[in-house]
């Protein structure tokens, strides 16, 4: 699996969300709505979800192990930080990604 664009659109009002980020797999799939959020440790991303009746959230797609989780949320937090600090245009695809 090779992550081959990543797009973030940053959120300008305050809170803990920073960003939604939507990622693009070997140029055949997209996850959208994914989350890149502050907590107390730091950044994370949290994968997109939805309320159940039960009013719990529910992922609607998400890595089913963690290697894979952490290759994801690095790619998108470097890609995130990169463009925080004006390094790239987040809503560009990134060099050599086609």
């Amino acid at each position: 699996m090779q992550i081959t664009d990543v797009r973030i659109r940053q959120v300008a009002k305050e809170g803990k969300m920073k960003a939604v980020v939507s990622i693009t797999i070997d140029n055949e799939f997209v996850v959208h709505d994914i989350k890149v959020i502050e907590g107390e440790k730091g950044l994370f991303i949290a994968m997109p979800s939805r309320k159940a009746a039960d009013g719990e959230y529910r992922d609607i797609a998400h890595p089913i192990n963690s290697a894979t989780r952490n290759t994801i949320q690095t790619m998108i937090l470097e890609q995130y930080e990169a463009m925080r600090l004006g390094d790239i245009d987040a809503t560009q695809p990134e060099e050599g990604a086609e």
